[in-house]
C-alpha cells in the first residue's frame, strides 16, 4: 500500500470516530432531556369529599398536574347522606369543587 493511502485512511477513521462520538453525545443528551422532562412533572393525587345541595357527600380521588386538574374519580362506597340540618365544617373555599389542584394556598 502507498503511504499516502494509509494516511488518508487514518484521517477518514479519525473523522468517523469524532462524528460517532458527537452523534452518541447528542443522542444521549436528547434522551436524557426527554426522560427528566417527564420525571419532574408535578403529578399528585389526594381524596376529597364533595357534597351537593342535598348534603350528599361523595369521596373523590383528585388527580392533578401542578395546578391543572387531570381527572376526578369517585371512590366506590365512600359516600354519605347527611341530615338536612348538617353544615359542612370546612371553610367555604375548601368545599366542593373549589381549589381542587391549588391546595398549597
Amino acid at each position: 500500500m502507498d503511504l499516502n493511502k494509509i494516511k488518508e485512511m487514518k484521517r477518514i477513521i479519525k473523522i468517523l470516530l469524532i462524528a460517532s462520538v458527537l452523534l452518541i453525545a447528542f443522542l444521549s443528551f436528547s434522551l436524557y432531556r426527554n426522560f427528566t422532562g417527564e420525571v419532574v412533572r408535578n403529578y399528585h393525587s389526594y381524596t376529597k369529599a364533595i357534597c351537593n345541595e342535598t348534603n350528599f357527600c361523595q369521596d373523590y380521588e383528585i388527580i392533578c398536574d401542578g395546578e391543572n386538574l387531570i381527572n376526578t374519580n369517585p371512590i366506590s362506597g365512600a359516600s354519605v347522606q347527611n341530615s338536612d340540618d348538617w353544615k359542612d365544617p370546612r371553610p367555604e373555599d375548601e368545599r366542593n369543587m373549589n381549589r381542587l389542584c391549588n391546595i398549597s394556598q
